[in-house]
């Protein structure tokens, strides 16, 4: 084996919630973990302002602060948190291979991917504007409904994912108007009658968002676009919630792991394992339904214990710790 290639018993591409909880366990399980964070440090909820969801937090918390103490966490039993991300696999063997920056490579024992999903955004200058400033732009309506109860708000989508979100703000707000971009949903039958038989939220079929409006700092509504008529009009709206879909983090395995027809990697349901022995999934990667923290840093602990077991299994020297159940 060349000077140049790195030896890893467990490795751990993807930070985040499942990433670093993956760290965690693996650490404490002494199978000296070492992680890279990717391109974006902490994952998703990096962006997100105020997490009030996650167990533990009873005043709430930032995300950044939260990735920073979940990266501490791991750090205190000594996982090797790496900047870099991965580049590129080779699953084809016995040894799993992977480069980090298309330079170093790394041959390694177990592999857990935890590299989440990206949500689709428009990509209005307005909208990502209001986007990083923590203004009352957001893609996920379970996280973020919260801060918008009794208020009025826009959400974009004509899918069921989109329709399921519309009706779970309805819950919580005011008024929510649903800009739909053709002259029907996509969605299947039962969540468009869901939404359209819901008092509270209006449905415009045709529209397009042209910008959300704001004062600088937040929100204050969404100029509407008619692509029959090419009519503009304002909405008064202190939230606009994007449902246009995610793109899971997952181009460089394709070719050695099953994925699904969006990209989503296929797990062995109940488990964490993929297609290929000692590649496990986590997070947002292969979770297409929940998309939560919480749940993403629970598989993060079950791809630690089922990578844990498989190296068990593997080598007789290599036991079960039975400290990283505790």
């Amino acid at each position: 084996m060349s000077d140049t290639i790195e030896k890893v018993k467990c490795l751990i591409i993807g930070s985040g919630p499942a990433g670093y909880t993956a760290a965690i366990y693996a650490a404490r399980a002494n199978m000296s973990p070492v992680l890279y964070q990717g391109t974006q440090p902490g994952g998703q909820l990096t962006t997100t302002n105020e997490v009030e969801n996650f167990p533990g937090y009873p005043d709430g918390i930032t995300g950044p602060e939260m990735m920073m103490q979940l990266q501490a966490q791991a750090q205190r039993f000594e996982a090797d948190i790496r900047d870099g991300w991965i580049t590129k696999v080779d699953f084809s063997g016995d040894v799993h291979k992977v480069w980090v920056n298309e330079e170093k490579e790394i041959h390694c024992d177990t592999v857990i991917i935890s590299t989440g999903a990206s949500a689709k955004y428009l990509g209005l200058d307005s909208e990502q504007k209001y986007l990083k400033l923590g203004g009352g732009v957001s893609a996920c309506a379970v996280c973020d409904g919260f801060f918008y109860r009794n208020q009025e708000v826009v959400i974009v989508g004509a899918g069921d994912s989109a329709c399921e979100e519309a009706h779970y703000l309805s819950k919580l707000c005011k008024k929510v108007t649903m800009l739909v971009r053709r002259d029907e949903f996509r969605a299947s039958k039962i969540m468009a009658t869901r939404v359209k038989n819901t008092e509270n939220i209006e449905i415009l079929f045709n529209t397009e968002t042209d910008e959300v409006l704001g004062d600088g700092q937040v929100v204050t509504g969404v100029r509407v676009v008619n692509n029959k008529t090419n009519e503009k009009h304002d909405i008064e709206a202190t939230g606009f919630f994007v449902a246009i879909g995610h793109k899971p983090n997952t181009d460089i395995f394709k070719g050695f792991l099953e994925l699904d027809e969006t990209g989503y990697i296929i797990n062995t349901p109940g488990t964490s394992k993929t297609n290929i022995e000692g590649v496990f999934v986590s997070g947002d990667a292969a979770d297409h339904v929940y998309r939560q923290a919480v749940t993403a840093a629970g598989t993060g602990c079950m791809a630690a214990l089922d990578a844990e077991r498989y190296l068990a299994a593997k080598d007789s020297t290599f036991e079960v710790s039975t400290s990283s159940y505790n």
